[in-house]
């Protein structure tokens, strides 16, 4: 083959490539898309992305199959959708713990910021400082002054070692600079019976579980962890409101793809999600429930990935948490 044949070859097989990603994103979609939720089915997670995928199914005119893989503290989710084609028929719906486990410097099959595309935030929930009532605090100011009198002595719940309840506990122990006594538990349901019960005196919570409890007085609210109030609590000030300078943390959930899909479906599947989650019935079901309906850029959501991974990451190291 002479070189002028041969760049010719080059030329026409570069443009194929550069084809075959446009046409799959012309005719996006023309079968079934799934949604990898990395949790098990019936809790929260799960009711979240059959909510979003029975409205992106109406815009995109496909059906959206969830699919529950859960295990693992996400990572089988995840790395199912790590690994698998990335031409827009596989969603993932990604969490704080995806982050946390990569921020732990854990062994991993598959590089988050690598192998995962964001397309955009989805919901945002705060979570809540509550204590047992039988304790003799009223608010924020005497808890920590209760604490610093009295290092070691409360002790707090979490969902189990390296859990965002875990790590945003040690976050604000780090920021107000407090002792506190960690219990761990299988799950935040126990930690959360137990603490109604007495046996432990705080826990950092979501707030849905909880909204029920704290109007009821069997649980005593002092705290957000947001930036703002939540209409589920309004009369519970922030963190920040509260003087803890800057403290945020959030639960979060977002749609990703696997690295490599063709950018003009990224963009679709971001154009159809920022409708979705700006629809007035679904903004409304999640703010009942303690959480807000949000959106964002791909680029804004890639942004927020990487500063959630640098605040994790500070926080493990800084508290010499060894997670499993």
């Amino acid at each position: 083959m002479s070189r002028l044949s041969a760049l010719a070859v080059s030329i026409v097989l570069a443009a194929s490539a550069w084809t075959v990603p446009s046409a799959l994103a012309q005719n996006y979609p023309n079968k079934p898309v799934r949604l990898i939720v990395p949790f098990s089915a019936g809790g929260p997670a799960d009711l979240l992305g059959r909510l979003i995928g029975e409205k992106l199914q109406r815009t995109l005119g496909q059906t959206i199959v969830v699919i529950n893989k859960d295990g693992a503290g996400t990572l089988l989710g995840v790395d199912m959708a790590a690994k698998a084609s990335p031409d827009g028929y596989t969603l993932l719906l990604g969490n704080v713990a995806m982050v946390i486990n990569s921020s732990a410097g854990k062994r991993l099959p598959y590089d988050v910021q690598r192998d995962l595309a964001p397309v955009s935030l989805a919901f945002t929930q705060p979570l809540i400082l509550v204590i047992n009532p039988a304790l003799p605090i009223a608010t924020l100011k005497e808890f920590i002054a209760y604490a610093k009198a009295n290092p070691g002595r409360l002790k707090y719940g979490s969902s189990g070692v390296g859990t965002s309840i875990h790590l945003t506990t040690e976050l604000f122990r780090n920021a107000v600079g407090i002792e506190l006594t960690h219990i761990p538990y299988k799950g935040a349901a126990p930690a959360l019976t137990d603490l109604l019960g007495g046996q432990i005196d705080l826990m950092f919570p979501g707030i849905t579980p909880v909204v029920a409890h704290v109007k009821a007085g069997k649980l005593k609210a002092l705290g957000l962890t947001s930036r703002k109030r939540s209409p589920a609590l309004p009369d519970v000030p922030t963190m920040i409101e509260q003087g803890v300078a800057d403290f945020e943390s959030i639960g979060w959930y977002g749609v990703l793809v696997p690295a490599g899909t063709p950018k003009n479906i990224v963009t679709r599947l971001n154009r159809e999600l920022v409708a979705v989650l700006n629809l007035p019935d679904l903004k409304e079901r999640l703010s009942s429930q303690g959480g807000d309906a949000v959106s964002s850029t791909p680029e804004q959501f890639t942004t927020f990935i990487a500063d959630e991974m640098k605040k994790w990451t500070s926080v493990i190291r800084t508290a010499n948490i060894q997670v499993d």
